[in-house]
């Protein structure tokens, strides 16, 4: 059943006259708006924050847009005021991608890394590699993972850059994968082909990392940089990616969810699973994964219970919580043992980070997380991981502000006349503090980044902000949660 809300607005545009330009039919796209306003009303995740944290005025916005639209002169326009409505809202995980003019096809080879997502673009070198000093590290990790050393008082600190939390940004992982697997690179690569490629690349890319790590601990730091600026996000290799960075045993962030069929489904997958993992686990296992089986079950039934979004849209809280409340960023559990989970097959069904072939505490000294604007997504639950359990002292300027994105199997919201695919997040990463990790990880030492700023300014206050955030990542270390 529509809300409320979405109804009464789209009620409003139907009656609206069209004074667009002429021969510009607005009222196609004042359609799309009013579809776009109901599919807020039911599955934008963020909602409650876009309203409550975010102070989003969504009448406004949607007025404006309105507004704009029968103003338009061409279909440009129109998009425009889809697009201005979209950046008001700044959740870095709310998009219109809109048709493009397909172009005549030309016949081009297979090429199963293209065709599977792998490009090299999403790579880049860390930003310490400008300051003077900066040493590079030559091994044959480094074109994954660029790092280097830099003397900074009486410390040598280890630099090190991940681009990208996926395989995805090393083509040379997916040529390795084909060879490996024996897979033809001309060949098409259906979703069991991608799949594959991917769990070897994922496998690869995690010893990689170990070993470059290591590699920076015979160099002899005493304090080490992760340098995640620029990097867009990625997938769950970010969770484990933290936890090879610290001795701690990290505790997750809680992941909560729409209401609605996406998670009604997602929830009973897991609880299949887990009942037929159950029928030939060990006796300890059965119990435990039954547990889980039965909190899947419950919270299946709280995503099919629907809360009325009426009040959220006019700024008032609903009698009813607006996300489910679900498992956390890591699966099922929050924190886990990785010793203790090794070997059995459901092992990532309930803690997704065992998918990898991670070991905590590789490194185990001083952590700090560089950070920038077009830190997003997964990055963003990196950071905010190893800063809520004390295990990384963060700096930079406050990260892009995604959060929690989309979960497996949700799609986009096709808008029905102009085609634009309309992507909403449906889960919601919260915060030790209970805030949600769409607003961005706040540095706990800020760089003071002017915007126009290039590469070379930025690494000149990042080098002289280098010596106190040696001193506080090492108070950090010492920290008790």
């Amino acid at each position: 059943m529509m809300h409320r809300a979405a109804f009464a607005l789209l009620a409003l545009l139907v009656v609206a006259p069209s004074r667009a330009g002429p021969g510009f039919d607005a009222r196609p796209w004042l359609d799309d708006l009013a579809q776009m306003r109901a599919a807020m009303a039911t599955k934008y995740a963020n909602l409650e924050w876009a309203v409550f944290d975010r102070g989003a005025d969504l009448d406004d916005y949607f007025s404006r847009a309105q507004a704009r639209i029968l103003k338009a002169q061409n279909a440009g326009d129109a998009k425009a005021a889809f697009d201005g409505l979209v950046r008001r809202l700044g959740d870095g995980h709310v998009e219109i991608d809109w048709p493009t003019q397909a172009s005549p096809q030309t016949a081009v080879p297979h090429d199963a890394c293209v065709e599977t997502g792998f490009d090299n673009a999403k790579a880049a070198a860390p930003l310490a590699a400008l300051a003077p000093g900066y040493m590079p590290l030559r091994n044959e990790q480094s074109d994954m993972f660029p790092a280097g050393t830099i003397r900074v008082g009486r410390h040598r600190v280890g630099v090190l850059k991940i681009a990208l939390f996926s395989s995805e940004a090393f083509p040379a992982l997916c040529r390795a994968a084909l060879e490996a697997l024996s897979i033809a690179s001309d060949k098409p690569c259906p979703d069991d082909c991608a799949d594959k490629i991917a769990r070897w690349a994922d496998v690869r890319m995690t010893q990689d990392f170990i070993a470059q790590i290591e590699a920076l601990e015979r160099a002899r730091i005493d304090a080490l940089v992760v340098d995640i600026t620029g990097n867009g996000g990625g997938s769950e290799w970010a969770e484990a990616a933290a936890r090879m960075l610290t001795p701690r045993r990290l505790v997750s962030e809680r992941m909560d969810f729409v209401r609605g069929a996406q998670w009604m489904k997602e929830l009973a997958d897991a609880e299949t699973t887990l009942r037929d993992a159950a029928k030939t686990a060990t006796a300890g296992d059965h119990t435990f994964l039954l547990s889980l089986a039965d909190q899947a079950a419950a919270k299946r039934a709280v995503a099919a219970t629907p809360c009325d979004s009426a009040p959220l849209l006019k700024a008032r809280h609903p009698d009813c919580a607006w996300l489910g409340e679900g498992f956390y960023a890591s699966g099922l559990l929050a924190s886990a043992d990785p010793a203790s989970l090794r070997g059995k097959a459901w092992a990532a069904t309930v803690f997704t980070p065992m998918e990898y072939p991670y070991r905590e505490g590789v490194w185990r000294g001083p952590l700090i997380v560089l950070v920038d604007g077009e830190s997003w997504s997964a990055s963003e639950e990196f950071a905010s991981v190893l800063q809520d359990n004390h295990a990384a002292f963060i700096i930079g300027e406050p990260t892009g502000g995604a959060g929690c994105g989309h979960t497996d199997g949700s799609s986009p919201i096709i808008l029905t006349n102009s085609g634009g695919q309309l992507q909403l997040p449906d889960c919601a990463r919260l915060r030790r503090d209970g805030s949600n990790e769409v607003r961005g990880v706040r540095p706990d030492l800020m760089l003071g980044w002017g915007r126009h700023d290039g590469p070379k300014l930025r690494a000149a206050a990042f080098l002289t902000a280098l010596p106190d955030a040696i001193e506080r990542a090492r108070m950090t270390a010492r920290h008790k949660s």
